[in-house]
């Protein structure tokens, strides 16, 4: 049975309800369910429940064309079934259980389905099941038409009362036959979107949405584009530093001029604040009432509001009509030439106007991606007014244009320099000032975040104390509101600074706090190169401004903090240095997702291991924040611990997935950990969930290692499978994180193609560095710096080691085993000039020698190695691994490796695929292989 009907339940908890219901019904594991407006080509991700990860970005947009089951049933509107074994559900959700199916059922309407409810079980294929969730499904398509705020036709296109029509507002439209948005600049400012950073698909900006306002958004769209109803919604915008931002959007359905499908197109305000205060501050900044439309590229009038049809007087209904015909008051010979200078330009443009009746018209085109906006002001009065009265109201306009740009500015401003520049672009033209100076106040010390003109005369308090300052410098640098209007009038009230105009060549000051929060922050100085005497108005728009700068600055200085913290925890937790090893010259770089405020989990190392070889290990933890962060040094430091330990690389990313594992379910991470040996120039490869490394033959070819895929560590169950490959001396290996090749709406494997390309020589110029090849890979695959996701690279050049460093000899398995050892040794470090190590050496291989005939068996191989340390190894058949013992004052025996560990600098052991290997090393007085200078850090 479904649930009871509910009258008060809003949208988002009628389809919780729903989807918990029909988990329930359904035994499973998992479930979701997408909207999508009447001919829309998406389906949207309304809800969703234990669907997590990246298995969630799978499924935030289905394509109504696609093959998929939800899309499949939205289409044939019946059940479908997707079985357990199916590919596409194994790739598409990659955490769902084994054995688990993907079932379907369409969400009801009158037209079409107004979407798909969808769930993960391993209950198989039955009728009564079907006809259970096609019941959930009708209930929630009743709720979601009698859910409570439904808009009203005879509502939705009433006037909006004073206050709010007179808010700022931006032009947005929603084309979904072809899953796009279009925005003007006004309204990606209103909702605080960065224009460089958002696609205009549909599916992204439902991302910044908050979840439980999509789904009423999503229902009242299909409500309009059915019925043909105006418009309207409010809904919260999920900002960059984690806040929320209301905003309401009016708009109305029409149908796309091509015939791909419904659009929505209208104005939103941005009601976060409620409607505006009455205070004097507040009135200056109170724009005109204005009217808005939107034309296309063939001036087509797409939407118009209220106040434009109040204003232009149009003879029938304007959306639908081309602009001249509709308006002949607009049809001015600058008119479409100044629409044509928006559009090429990319900035808005102005122009007066004047209708048939007298009356003026103050017009700003603004360009859309596919057409313009026209803001429309009355500039004139019943009474046609004097010219001197008409020019003061149109400065009056120009100046509401400018604060309201200013706003805008301010709101889409990030660091404290960025509020800076903002304040030097925007305040200095609309005060008419020469300059402005912007302070900033941490741990009690003043700081110069940005000033337009003479800063030397100023530098001279940067990260001053500011209570060790004269009272009067105080005064300046804290801020305290002041209006002066002479060099003198400051001499006299900031005698300490008395040199200060002279330097700058201001005359006249504006003296600023930035008090947010009951608490300064700051200070701002507008300042002037002439006396100037401030009007009341003047110093009441000051004090509005310095209230919106230091809210400003505020966020501005969070943002800078979280983006320090941001920074050290990063670099704590990756590699300062990277070492510099006879096997490998490496160099690596990360770059942060975004704008890098979140720290990040992918990570890279390089750790040298016994008998000179190396082990490149790169991984990327899935998720932004520092749980994730965190979980990354926690991998990090697991895995150099293992990997000095020698443990086989399988028995490692078993404890390293044990690790993850037990973090719960909502941690998972990719991981590439790649041993190289000098001596046979072999790699042992094993990845988990990772894309494979490329590789640069010293040829100028580039190929991909074929390896065997294992799942992230957290989903895998052990055992990992591994591989091995060669290469060639002086190769070039790659080891990357997905973030670095699915920038630019790639896949991974184009991204992968486009990494490979860029390592050829071809690319490559002459004598260049393995850092320098690092910084072109990232400024080629991540051109703007901003990826969605981190990304990290390591760089790394092999090196074989020469035969000549290499001596092995095999030894019987008998009593005379130390004394050949012993002679090998002498003969062999005397012919590479080690004589003052013969001593030692002797002793170590005669010890380790004699340890294998007495307590393990042959046969038996000593090996010695001189790169930057010389190595001496015994290689036995015996898996049993020696320790040492605390032996007592009348023990025979037990000293050996004691002994070996205080002549040696470092001893271990490790398996291998006969036996064991134990293994010492002595440090050179000098490198045979010369000097190496090591990796830039990072």
């Amino acid at each position: 049975m479904p649930p009871a009907h509910h009258a008060d339940l809003n949208a988002y908890d009628t389809l919780r309800l729903g989807l918990n219901r029909a988990m329930a019904v359904a035994q499973a594991m998992g479930g979701m369910v997408h909207l999508g407006p009447l001919g829309s080509s998406g389906l949207y991700l309304a809800v969703e429940s234990t669907v997590e990860g990246a298995a969630t970005q799978r499924w935030e947009e289905v394509d109504r064309r696609s093959p998929q089951v939800p899309a499949y049933a939205v289409r044939t509107n019946a059940p479908a079934w997707t079985a357990p074994t199916s590919p596409e559900l194994a790739a598409c959700l990659p955490g769902v259980p084994s054995g688990a199916g993907l079932l379907s059922v369409p969400v009801p309407g009158s037209d079409e389905p107004l979407g798909v409810l969808s769930v993960f079980t391993r209950t198989p294929e039955k009728p009564t099941l079907h006809q259970q969730l096609t019941a959930v499904a009708r209930w929630i398509a009743d709720c979601l038409c009698d859910s409570p705020g439904s808009p009203q036709p005879e509502d939705a296109g009433r006037p909006a009362d004073r206050d709010t029509a007179e808010l700022p507002v931006g032009f947005w439209g929603w084309d979904f036959g072809t899953g796009t948005v279009i925005w003007d600049d006004a309204a990606l400012g209103i909702l605080g979107i960065d224009a460089t950073g958002f696609d205009g698909q549909i599916r992204t900006w439902r991302r910044l949405v908050h979840p439980q306002d999509l789904p009423q958004l999503l229902a009242r769209a299909d409500e309009a584009i059915r019925a043909r109803t105006p418009y309207q919604a409010e809904f919260r915008v999920r900002q960059p530093d984690a806040g929320m931002r209301r905003v309401e959007v009016r708009g109305q359905a029409s149908s796309a001029d091509d015939g791909s499908g419904p659009r929505l197109a209208g104005i939103v305000r941005d009601i976060t604040w409620g409607h505006p205060a009455k205070g004097p501050a507040e009135q200056a900044l109170r724009p005109v009432r204005y009217g808005f439309l939107a034309v296309d590229r063939s001036w087509r009038i797409i939407f118009a509001n209220p106040e434009a049809e109040r204003l232009l007087a149009p003879s029938r209904q304007l959306p639908g009509r081309v602009l001249w015909d509709a308006v002949p008051a607009l049809c001015s010979p600058g008119m479409e030439e100044a629409g044509g200078q928006a559009a090429a330009e990319g900035r808005p443009t102005e122009l007066d106007t004047r209708t048939h009746t007298g009356r003026r018209l103050h017009v700003r085109l603004a360009p859309l991606s596919d057409g313009l906006t026209l803001c429309i002001s009355d500039i004139s009065s019943i009474r046609h007014p004097p010219v001197d009265e008409a020019s003061a109201e149109g400065a009056a306009v120009e100046r509401t244009m400018r604060i309201v740009e200013l706003t805008r500015a301010l709101a889409g401003a990030v660091t404290g320099h960025d509020v800076a520049d903002v304040m030097a672009t925007h305040m200095v033209p609309l005060f008419g000032a020469k300059r402005v100076s912007v302070w900033t106040h941490e741990n009690g010390r003043a700081f110069l975040m940005g000033s337009a003109g003479a800063k030397e005369s100023l530098r001279r308090f940067e990260g001053a104390r500011i209570a060790e300052l004269p009272a009067s410098t105080q005064a300046f640098i804290e801020g305290t509101l002041d209006f002066i209007c002479s060099a003198e009038e400051f001499i006299s009230r900031f005698p300490a600074l008395a040199d200060l105009p002279a330097a700058s060549g201001a005359q006249a000051w504006a003296i600023l706090p930035l008090i947010a929060s009951g608490r300064t922050v700051g200070a701002s100085c507008v300042i002037y190169e002439h006396p100037h005497a401030f009007s009341h108005e003047e110093r009441t728009l000051f004090t509005a401004m310095s209230g919106m700068v230091a809210q400003a600055m505020e966020r501005a200085r969070l943002y800078d903090a979280e983006h320090r913290r941001a920074q050290e925890l990063q670099r704590g937790l990756l590699p300062r240095r990277l070492p510099a090893l006879p096997a490998v010259t490496a160099s690596a770089r990360y770059q942060p997702a975004g704008d890098g405020t979140k720290a990040g989990g992918d990570w890279y190392d390089v750790i040298p291991l016994s008998a000179e070889q190396v082990a490149l290990v790169i991984g990327d933890v899935m998720g932004h924040g520092v749980s994730e962060a965190v979980t990354m040094g926690r991998l990090r430091t697991a895995g150099r611990t293992l990997a000095d330990l020698e443990q086989p690389l399988d028995e490692l990313f078993f404890h390293l997935n044990e690790v993850v594992s037990g973090l719960g379910d909502g941690f998972y991470a990719t991981c590439l950990c790649i041993v190289y040996d000098p001596v046979s120039r072999m790699c042992q490869a094993i990845t988990a969930g990772h894309p494979p490394p490329v590789v640069l033959r010293p040829d100028g070819t580039c190929y991909f290692p074929d390896l065997p895929v294992n799942p992230p560590l957290g989903a895998a169950t052990p055992p990992f499978d591994t591989a091995e490959f060669s290469l060639p001396d002086g190769a070039i290996l790659a080891l990357y994180t997905d973030g670095l090749v699915e920038s630019g709406g790639l896949d991974i494997a184009e991204g992968m193609g486009r990494l490979a390309c860029h390592l050829r020589p071809s690319h490559v110029q002459v004598a260049e560095t393995l850092d320098d090849l690092c910084d072109r890979l990232i400024t080629t695959l991540l051109p703007d710096q901003r990826s969605r996701d981190d990304s990290a690279l390591l760089v790394a050049r092999t090196q074989a080691l020469p035969p000549e460093n290499i001596s092995c000899l095999q030894l019987q398995d008998d009593p005379t085993a130390a004394g050949q050892a012993r002679a090998h040794v002498r003969a062999q470090l005397a012919a590479w000039n080690l004589d003052e190590l013969i001593m030692t050496t002797e002793l170590v291989a005669s010890e380790l020698v004699g340890n294998v005939v007495r307590h393990a068996r042959g046969p038996i191989t000593l090996r010695l190695l001189r790169g930057r340390t010389l190595t001496c190894e015994v290689a036995d058949a015996s898996p049993a691994m020696p320790r040492i013992r605390r032996a007592t004052d009348t023990d025979e025996n037990g000293r050996g490796l004691q002994l070996i560990s205080a002549v040696t600098s470092r001893w271990g052991a490790r398996y291998t695929g006969s036996g064991k290997c134990i293994w010492t090393e002595q440090l050179l007085s000098t490198d045979p292989l010369g000097e190496r200078v090591p990796s830039k850090s990072v």
